[in-house]
């Protein structure tokens, strides 16, 4: 596998996993939904979860493609954090603002088509 394409897959993969949590109401995605709605707290578990699953991914593609694992500081993983809650914003932003005016545009809809 080149960089080019190891970087393209885990860019890929690291976007779904940083949106998961978001946008969907099964826990860690394949759990059965929970009565009630998830969590935010559990929200953050399973994006914390998420963001060590793609370091762990990261490091074997690293070992795979260059034979070797840098040694990285701090400020390394602060900044792929941060990476990886700007990749989240996107599903961030549908669970917390547009699927409220989804939900309420639908609403109008019935009730214009049922008049």
């Amino acid at each position: 596998m080149s960089f080019e394409w190891a970087a393209f897959l885990l860019l890929l993969l690291a976007t779904v996993c940083a949106n998961l949590p978001w946008l969907t109401e099964r826990p860690f995605a394949v759990m059965p939904p929970l009565p009630r709605a998830k969590p935010a707290w559990l929200r953050l578990t399973e994006w914390t979860l998420y963001y060590l699953l793609m370091l762990l991914l990261a490091v074997g593609l690293e070992r795979k493609v260059n034979g070797v694992i840098h040694a990285q500081q701090w400020e390394f993983y602060a900044v792929t954090a941060l990476m990886f809650a700007v990749l989240a914003m996107p599903g961030f932003i549908y669970h917390y603002d547009f699927r409220h005016y989804f939900k309420r545009y639908q609403k109008q809809k019935r009730q214009s088509a049922s008049q």
